[in-house]
């Protein structure tokens, strides 16, 4: 079979006419997903937690994120999630093993990363430089085509997001 006929798809019927490569990118996003989140358990479970999920543990890195104080919303809005309620349940569960504290001002709550919180995030850290980015040199893809990948990934999830608030419509 030639390689311009085989087609490794999400679904054959959404893979039907013109823009079937759609298909192929969805197909990719979905095992990059997969594969990404097993990847965050399994390196925080490297570093020493083995009870978070990894939506959790896009919280506790964004919550660490610059060392800055975060609200719920701020967390939300970076991560580009819409359920706040999966959020503040994270939120929780983090504050309840004492990886992040959070602080009442007014009627917002800002979050920050514990001590033991920013220690857990470091061994993340050094776990995903030792068995992740070692590894990433052998694929031989540059800084800057990394960058690319990265800015078309947004671009997609504008589109996404774009799509679903028309799908809303229907």
């Amino acid at each position: 079979m030639s390689e311009e006929k085989r087609r490794i798809v999400s679904s054959r019927h959404l893979a039907d006419g013109e823009n079937w490569e759609a298909s192929e990118v969805e197909y990719g996003m979905i095992i990059a997903y997969n594969a990404f989140s097993r990847w965050m358990t399994r390196c925080m479970s490297a570093a020493g937690n083995t009870d978070l999920t990894p939506l959790e543990i896009l919280v506790l890195h964004n919550t660490n994120h610059r060392g800055r104080d975060k609200r719920l919303t701020d967390i939300c809005f970076l991560l580009n999630i819409e359920d706040t309620h999966t959020v503040n349940y994270a939120l929780r569960k983090l504050l309840k093993m004492e990886l992040i504290t959070s602080d009442k001002r007014g009627k917002e709550v800002f979050y920050r990363t514990s001590s033991s919180g920013e220690v857990l995030c470091e061994g993340y850290r050094e776990v995903r430089d030792r068995c992740f980015l070692d590894g990433l040199t052998k694929l031989d893809i540059s800084g800057h085509e990394m960058r690319e990948i990265a800015s078309n990934l947004r671009a997609l999830s504008g589109q996404y997001d774009q799509a679903s608030r028309a799908a809303s419509s229907f």
